[in-house]
């Protein structure tokens, strides 16, 4: 499901980037929650001005999930707060609703109490797998994207509390740093904010980027070549792709932190100056709005470290947040996490009724 980052070195690679059968399959479903009551599940396109025009060819019209409450339908005057879930990298809207087994995880968590929702789950898969959640005229910006395009067309077309306090954000692993970094950046917007084994959270380095791999790069013609790599020089052209963007290097358009065998400073500082470890300070007062915000990871996440090291950061600030370690990997617990914790936190610290 969600993938790890790009590590220090090689050897960090398979137990940070978790390929999306094995997620699958390490996935532990929690059991189905007898007379659970049935949510409908909706698949629709939305128009992304924030996307169009993009360099690398991504569409504007975004494959958007949408699961509704049970009584949406029956209740016409009844409005919604509405969660938004960030899949992870190499994955779309559709592989993620699989891994975190959507519907019967959403209909379990409202038949063990939590309120019901209006659940929006976007499409965020690029050519190189993913886009980062980021702003780049490489690939459109996703960040806008989610922030404003998704949230005024879902204001628009559904039975929405349609203030901050009624909006969440909740990613994992991509989608996690997805949500931190939108996180911070809009607090205007969302209320509350889940970290899921967020990825990427500190720099990013070019330990991956070996002579063969370069060449392989190098000999990049087509978009259909692009998609032959492997996994870690796509997650490495994704990560160029959202944070080293350059609209004259065709037919990528982005710069890689290695040319000509020397390492490029200037990039890295880019990549570097995406990680949110790195740019926390300057959005302490954004934090401190929310309502709450929670992260948690498993005990054998690769991704632990960075992410306890952003809890002691908001904690070091005074900014209100819990912490949960808990036993698993990086993809062993998401569905039952999603219903026995995600949506729980979310029932609990948005408003659900009309503040007006």
């Amino acid at each position: 499901m969600g993938k790890g980052h790009w590590a220090a070195g090689a050897a960090l690679l398979a137990s940070l980037w978790v390929g999306p059968t094995v997620a699958q399959v390490q996935t532990q479903v929690p059991p189905v929650v007898a007379g659970a009551p049935t949510v409908t599940v909706q698949r629709i396109k939305v128009h992304s001005p924030s996307i169009e025009g993009n360099l690398e060819g991504e569409s504007a019209d975004r494959d958007v999930i949408v699961v509704l409450p049970p009584d949406y339908a029956g209740a016409p005057h009844k409005r919604y707060p509405v969660v938004y879930a960030l899949h992870g990298y190499s994955i779309g809207a559709e592989q993620w609703i699989k891994e975190i087994h959507v519907p019967q995880v959403v209909e379990g968590a409202y038949a063990l109490g939590a309120k019901p929702v209006i659940l929006v789950l976007p499409d965020s898969k690029t050519l190189h797998n993913g886009s980062m959640y980021s702003s780049s005229s490489t690939t459109g910006d996703f960040e806008r994207f989610v922030a404003h395009d998704l949230v005024a067309y879902v204001d628009a077309h559904y039975r929405t509390l349609a203030t901050r306090e009624s909006r969440g954000l909740v990613g994992h692993s991509m989608g996690g740093y997805g949500a931190s970094r939108i996180g911070m950046k809009h607090a205007d917007v969302f209320g509350a904010v889940y970290m899921m084994s967020p990825c990427c959270l500190s720099a990013r380095d070019a330990s991956l980027l070996d002579a063969d791999g370069l060449a392989q790069i190098a000999a990049i013609k087509t978009r259909e070549d692009a998609t032959k790599l492997s996994w870690g020089l796509r997650a490495t052209l994704a990560a160029a792709a959202a944070w080293s963007p350059d609209p004259k290097a065709a037919p990528l358009y982005l710069d890689l932190p290695i040319q000509d065998g020397k390492l490029r400073p200037e990039v890295l500082a880019k990549w570097a100056a995406n990680a949110p470890l790195a740019f926390v300070d300057q959005y302490i007062g954004e934090l401190r709005r929310y309502r709450a915000i929670a992260i948690d990871v498993g005990d054998k996440d690769g991704l632990r470290g960075d992410a306890q090291a952003l809890h002691e950061v908001l904690d070091r600030y005074g900014v209100a947040n819990s912490f949960t370690l808990y036993p698993g990997d990086h993809t062993s617990a998401v569905a039952e996490r999603f219903q026995n914790y995600v949506l729980p936190f979310f029932s609990k610290n948005l408003v659900f009724a009309s503040q007006r």
